[in-house]
């Protein structure tokens, strides 16, 4: 467990199996990413050794890329120049990539220059100096000086990335060498899209120091967490896609007897993982008789036929930021805005507002919302 993730190199408040550990002194040859993995490995180790006939279950839950940007410097090393180029071409480049991959069609979002982090901290920003812009503004309206600030800042959240691949590779290798790989189902997600938040928490930032280093606390910003989120709008806190909608890589070679691999577009949530697991394991989960029903449904037909699932309805309530989506259908309103209606089948980009066009649909959409709402917080009163 690591509960301060502000301190990937020298964690304070961690624990293992409940047990504090000591302090990690700054300095010290650590890196959170790292360790989570080598803990991983370890106790796929001990279930080798001491149960090697039974089936395993791993939770693997890395903090990266989370802020503050904290990253090895080699792995920053790799990135220097990439980003220079700027959040405006490099969401082309994605988006022209994305669509040359079969990914998603649609038109790419505009970047909401007005909209920025989701919290107003102006020290905050003032802390970090001229380089940082708490707006996604357009590349070249900004200073040289901005440019190769939030470039930098760009390249450490992409060595995050690299390094939590890296890892990520170590703990498959283990699974290989203990011959389970085709029998093990993976799966792996984001539980958001990229922040724009950008705020100094733990232990505080030095403006003289490296950036990515343990003393500075650099945050991605708005501007290319528009990049990381391409080609959705907003990003992590609302619950427009750029907020909530992640890729969902799943392997299972025995369960899931694909020829090649595949790209499934039904809708899935995070409250889908536990029944899918339930069901892939052929267990049951008991729950008692005067609890809410268990949400969610398992995923794993649609992953072993291709086929997408329909009549889901999903709701979204987070810091006032509002949505509910039923199949193709999406009502969305950030706190203190208007609701607005998509159909994420047409224009999963949420483009194109039918609100006006669709007034029936959006009011009994706004209604089921209520009405969820009202029966949630009935069952929170049992």
């Amino acid at each position: 467990s690591l509960d301060d993730h502000g301190r990937y190199f020298s964690p304070k408040n961690h624990s293992l199996d409940g047990k504090r550990l000591p302090a990690v002194a700054p300095g010290t040859n650590y890196y959170a990413t790292t360790e989570i993995a080598s803990r991983m490995i370890e106790f796929l180790r001990e279930h080798q050794d001491d149960h090697p006939a039974t089936p395993f279950f791993g939770y693997l839950a890395f903090t990266s890329p989370h802020f503050p940007l904290h990253a090895l410097q080699p792995d920053i090393a790799k990135y220097k120049e990439r980003y220079l180029a700027g959040w405006d071409q490099l969401r082309k480049d994605r988006w022209s990539r994305i669509k040359n991959l079969g990914l998603l069609s649609g038109e790419l979002s505009e970047v909401e220059t007005e909209i920025g982090p989701p919290y107003d901290r102006p020290d905050d920003i003032k802390a970090f100096g001229p380089g940082e812009v708490n707006r996604p503004l357009h590349w070249n309206d900004l200073t040289a000086e901005q440019r190769v600030f939030q470039a930098t800042k760009m390249a450490i959240h992409a060595a995050m990335i690299d390094r939590m691949d890296i890892e990520i590779g170590r703990v498959l290798e283990q699974i290989k060498n203990m011959r389970a790989f085709d029998n093990t189902l993976i799966m792996f997600l984001s539980d958001n899209g990229a922040s724009a938040e950008i705020m100094i928490r733990d232990d505080g930032h030095d403006p003289t120091a490296m950036p990515g280093s343990a003393e500075s606390h650099l945050c991605l910003g708005p501007g290319f967490s528009s990049l990381a989120n391409t080609p959705f709008r907003r990003h992590k806190t609302w619950v427009h896609e750029g907020g909530i909608h992640t890729p969902f890589i799943v392997h299972w070679p025995t369960g899931i007897k694909n020829d090649s691999p595949s790209l499934n577009h039904t809708i899935g949530h995070v409250i889908d993982i536990v029944p899918t697991i339930m069901e892939a394991t052929q267990a049951k989960l008991e729950i008692p008789s005067d609890a809410p029903e268990i949400p969610g449904t398992s995923l794993l037909s649609s992953l072993k036929t291709s086929e997408t699932l329909t009549d889901r309805q999903l709701w979204w309530c987070h810091e006032g930021n509002q949505a509910l989506r039923e199949d193709e259908w999406k009502i969305v309103k950030a706190r203190d805005e208007q609701w607005q209606l998509y159909n994420l089948n047409s224009d999963p980009t949420e483009t194109t507002d039918l609100s006006r066009q669709q007034t029936e649909r959006m009011s009994d959409m706004m209604n089921r919302w209520n009405a969820i709402l009202d029966q949630f917080r009935a069952d929170n009163k049992r």
